[in-house]
């Protein structure tokens, strides 16, 4: 039958679904076989030929016929998984339900109640009298998830068939070891099965209705209560289906082994299709679903010392309920997490080649997608993530994070992806090893739009931060925290800064401690106690080898003498915000000398207007976000969170209880009946009286007088000679006692638990468009919006 009576006939029988007002019985086969045994439909002709309209009229005027095609549709790919597929007719109606499920799965779920319809067991709907009523009494979704699972693993439609000759039986679906079929080598596998264009464009199609049972989450609004598991995903995820630990082993290789350079041959791309793309694209995404666990209400796996003989550790406790969190998180061989890394990493440095050899390689667009994923193991196994700080492998994964905040900084559109960078270079920062693996000199050129400056990958974090907060959009300013606690949190071990970075450390000094600004939100003056700390790290710890910084601190010193006699009284508060209101720009652009930007980079762009994205809740300030640890002499952090109370304001010394002095800020500066934030004397005094000068005031002090002794004698105007002066001056026994570093680690919480799932499902949402599966479907998770 020819492809458009195929898709006549299919036509035909969903209009015939559409209009009947009476209930068709189950049992009428020549009725239910139109959809999916004489066709053959691709899925976008099945998206085409249902329209949404149709799927919601049939829901509200004939429920009972909805019940049956979704009852009828899972029946036959229970069958299909039971008899294997051997016919090609077989698995053309398991690929025809698969296609007709995920057209379905959206409208049962927009609608509240349809939502238990299934997880209800279908009555009468057992396989034929004989077997016990306990088999026949399993919920619909299950017996969908276990129907799909085991047609991931279906020889000869979407694994290899290891028979030798057709003589044999077919491999029967209940004796197949389905670990001896992972689609990939790498973590646990070493084979690397024959490449099959058929076979992935299968395992696609169930991997993406496989993504839209889980896309229940979509139609629930975003709750405090983040604890709340997903039923799809706990059950596929459970012992229940015996192929997890294959299917995760098998999604995790598929994604780390891809090479879109095909093979390492430019522009290879240009001459094959690469039909692994999608379902790379299609595994990640499952991967990073099945993964939203929330580890702030269960038992986390321990991480232990034991090497056993798999690839997964034997981790004491059982650790969570959801085994692919369960495996991920005792992953623990080096050649696995080599593996693992690598391939991020190359898949992340993908859109950067493309800068300077375009088209030189196929653009690969789930960078989102791959910047959770890694997230996610950094989060659940420390080991993984102490092996990625272990050696300068990290900055692999660290320049393109900085390529995408700089390039994503005037967009709208993408302001998740600049949290997910910022969130994941705040985790890697609270670890020492990161701080160290910055002094590595920064050679690879990657066209990005900031200055030009000869220096570390230090040097190169500073000068794209600066160029977040100056020219990044208005949405961004709550990261602002975020990026200073990431810089403090390294400070102490960047052993040179270039001039163009110490330069850009004073801009944004001078920039924040202006007093409108300061006195224009009650958290503004925290900014300024990040860049003090940063500079006394650096002037305490690396002060031989940081002249650059010194010489800045030594130029812009009136910036701190203004700050230590920050005026405080009504009069001066009210004539700073009179300015502020004349000129409501966010930061000066001014002072800060720009430079000419790299060759070959292009200005980092808005969205286009028109462009989808969706809302994202509201992440956690960053009193919640991290915990404070100070550093012992020997290098181990102990914790300065007393254990009842969890966070505190920062800005503020650690021997006081930092609740108090916060409730105290909060009591100082007066709220106005309109509910309008204003500063009073009282509030600025509460917080200036703490400033950290002392130490930048006593190296003042110093050389400050030597400097212009050294300029009126030698008649200097030249940097160079200052420059080496202060390289062989010295500050020791000149300076207060060095305070103990403090590190502002991440720690995970609901919060930010619920911020990755609706982050992570706005992604899939707007990344689905061919099908366009959840479009114009009544989600709640999040708000699509254009820009």
């Amino acid at each position: 039958m020819g492809s458009a009576d195929s898709k006549l006939n299919f036509r035909k029988a969903v209009i015939q679904l559409t209009t009947k007002t009476q209930p068709v019985e189950a049992t009428d086969d020549a009725f239910w076989d139109q959809f999916w045994a004489d066709t053959a439909t691709s899925v976008q002709d099945v998206f085409a030929l249902v329209p949404a309209a149709e799927i919601r009229a049939v829901r509200e005027e004939s429920p009972s016929n909805l019940a049956t095609l979704c009852y009828k549709a899972v029946e036959k790919l229970v069958q299909g998984a039971e008899s294997s597929c051997h016919s090609e007719k077989e698995k053309q109606i398991v690929l025809n339900c698969s296609r007709l499920l995920t057209r379905v799965l959206p409208y049962i779920f927009e609608d509240p109640d349809w939502r238990g319809f299934f997880w209800s067991t279908v009555p009468g709907a057992g396989r034929g009298g004989g077997e016990d009523d306990d088999e026949n009494a399993r919920p619909l979704a299950e017996s969908l998830l276990l129907a799909v699972a085991d047609l991931l693993f279906c020889p000869d439609f979407t694994v290899q068939s290891h028979r030798r000759s057709s003589v044999d039986s077919a491999e029967d679906v209940h004796s197949l070891d389905s670990c001896e079929y992972i689609w990939e080598a790498g973590v646990g596998f070493a084979h690397s099965p024959q490449p099959n264009y058929i076979h992935d464009m299968n395992r696609m199609e169930l991997l993406k209705l496989l993504l839209t049972c889980f896309s229940e989450a979509m139609y629930l609004p975003p709750s405090p209560d983040s604890g709340s598991t997903n039923p799809w995903v706990q059950f596929f995820c459970s012992t229940e289906n015996r192929h997890a630990l294959p299917l995760f082993t098998s999604l995790l290789n598929t994604v780390c082994a891809y090479d879109p350079v095909g093979y390492g041959i430019p522009y290879n791309h240009l001459l094959f299709s690469d039909y692994r793309e999608p379902l790379v694209e299609e595994a990640v995404q499952v991967l990073i679903v099945t993964l939203d666990h929330d580890h702030t209400t269960s038992a986390s796996p321990t991480v232990d010392g034991t090497t056993t003989g798999t690839a997964m550790d034997d981790a004491d406790p059982p650790g969570p309920e959801n085994l692919f969190v369960n495996y991920l998180s005792r992953i623990h061989r080096e050649e696995d997490f080599q593996f693992i890394l690598k391939g991020i990493a190359r898949l992340l440095s993908n859109p950067l080649l493309q800068t300077y050899l375009p088209n030189s390689t196929k653009k690969i667009q789930f960078h989102q997608e791959l910047l959770v994923l890694f997230w996610k193991l950094c989060d659940f196994n420390k080991k993984f993530l102490f092996f990625v700080l272990k050696s300068s492998d990290v900055l692999d994964i660290l320049v393109p994070i900085l390529y995408f905040l700089n390039d994503a900084r005037a967009d709208q559109s993408r302001v998740g992806l600049m949290h997910i960078g910022v969130f994941i270079l705040l985790l890697l920062s609270g670890e020492r090893n990161f701080g160290v693996r910055l002094n590595k000199p920064y050679s690879v050129r990657v066209p990005m739009d900031v200055p030009v400056f000869t220096g570390t990958h230090a040097d190169l974090l500073i000068v794209v931060f600066h160029k977040i907060i100056t020219s990044g959009h208005q949405r961004l300013q709550p990261l602002f925290d975020c990026l200073l606690t990431i810089v403090v949190n390294v400070s102490p071990y960047l052993k040179s800064l270039s001039m163009v970075a110490a330069n850009k450390l004073l801009h944004l000094l001078e920039a924040f401690s202006t007093t409108w600004f300061l006195f224009s939100a009650a958290q503004n003056h925290h900014l300024v106690f990040f860049l003090l700390e940063v500079f006394n790290n650096i002037i305490q710890y690396q002060f031989d080898g940081n002249s650059s910084l010194v010489y800045a601190i030594i130029r812009k010193r009136s910036v701190f003498h203004q700050l230590a006699s920050l005026p405080a009284d009504p009069p001066a508060i009210q004539k700073a915000l009179q300015r502020r209101r004349r000129a409501p720009e966010p930061l000066s652009r001014s002072g800060s000398q720009e430079g000419t930007s790299m060759e070959g980079s292009r200005p980092a762009a808005p969205a286009e207007p028109g462009t989808l994205k969706t809302s994202l809740v509201a992440t956690p300030g960053i009193d919640k976000l991290t915990e404070k640890s100070q550093v012992s002499e020997d290098g181990t952090l102990r914790s300065l969170e007393p254990a009842s109370q969890q966070s505190s304001a920062d800005g503020c010394p650690a021997e006081e209880e930092p609740g108090q002095v916060w409730r105290e800020q909060r009591r100082l500066s007066s709220a106005s009946a309109s509910g309008q934030w204003s500063p009073t004397s009282e509030w600025v005094l509460s917080w200036k009286s703490k400033l950290p000068l002392q130490t930048i005031m006593r190296l003042l002090q110093v050389l400050v007088p030597q400097v212009e002794k050294i300029c009126i004698d030698k008649g200097l105007t030249d940097e160079s000679e200052i420059l080496r002066f202060l390289q062989h001056g010295t500050l020791v026994g000149l300076l207060p006692v060095p305070h103990p570093i403090l590190i502002r680690k991440y720690q995970a919480n609901s919060g930010t638990a619920m911020w990755f799932r609706t982050y992570m499902w706005g992604v899939i949402y707007l990344r689905n468009v061919d099908p366009p599966v959840w479009y114009d479907t009544d989600v709640k998770l999040f708000e699509i919006q254009r820009v």
